[in-house]
């Protein structure tokens, strides 16, 4: 069934479905927090992640340019490598937490089946009212809410990922935690974050200056043992500089 043709699979009403709180529209996007910010932390990282300008430049400029140069892959390489990863041909429902101004909820949406549905989360009001100007479409719905408590049921999607925010986050294994939740038997789940693997001085010196701006700074083994300890299985990772990419599924 495709959703440009069928009234019922608007991706917004959809998406409403899922929810299991109410929400409002605001901006294109559906709201679950108002007008609430009381769980951004205050740091260097997280005032530039809620900041209009980073919004506006962070897809076509602050993005492309800082992770490659962080893990020399492109942003090109990494959608399709993700794509891959996440089995989309297969799935109906992709979860894409902290999505930012959807650079990758739009590219990814566009992988799923005909009436699937790819939904955007993240906390920041001006990202998603980016993602709904730059990368809306038939399959894509945003969400504004905490992903420290997703707003869905267990089991809810087939695919979720998050690529380039959980060492943002104040408390990233409750996120991760929360993906593994929602994530249904059988489903894929995809993560991207920061690598200490180096020689002691240089992770020493990456994890100083991470800190300093509010990022934390992952071991090779953190997010194997936490998918592990939570039933997944398959788990896979690759490192590249200082981010590490790791897939898991969970049994069905």
């Amino acid at each position: 069934m495709n959703c440009d043709n069928n009234p019922s699979q608007d991706p917004l009403e959809l998406t409403r479905g899922l929810l299991n709180t109410t929400a409002v529209l605001r901006n294109g996007f559906l709201d679950v927090l108002g007008e609430s910010t009381s769980s951004l932390a205050p740091t260097l990282a997280q005032r530039a992640m809620n900041s209009r300008f980073v919004a506006t430049v962070y897809e076509r400029l602050w993005r492309p340019t800082s992770f490659y140069a962080a893990s020399g892959v492109t942003t090109r390489a990494e959608q399709h490598r993700a794509a891959a990863a996440l089995r989309l041909s297969n799935a109906t429902r992709l979860l894409d937490v902290a999505c930012g101004p959807g650079n990758f909820t739009a590219p990814l949406a566009q992988r799923l089946p005909d009436g699937s549905l790819a939904v955007g989360f993240d906390i920041s009001a001006p990202m998603l009212t980016r993602a709904v100007l730059d990368n809306s479409g038939p399959r894509t719905c945003y969400v504004r809410g905490d992903a420290h408590l997703l707003p869905f049921d267990d089991e809810t999607f087939d695919a979720v990922c998050c690529f380039g925010a959980l060492y943002l986050m104040p408390e990233p294994f409750r996120v991760a935690h929360e993906m593994v939740r929602v994530l249904r038997p059988g489903g894929r789940i995809a993560i991207l974050t920061s690598y200490a693997g180096q020689a002691a001085a240089v992770r020493y010196a990456l994890t100083t200056a991470a800190r300093s701006i509010g990022l934390t700074v992952f071991d090779r083994q953190t997010f194997v043992d936490l998918f592990s300890s939570a039933g997944l299985v398959n788990i896979q990772q690759q490192a590249q500089r200082v981010l590490q990419f790791v897939t898991a599924s969970k049994p069905g």
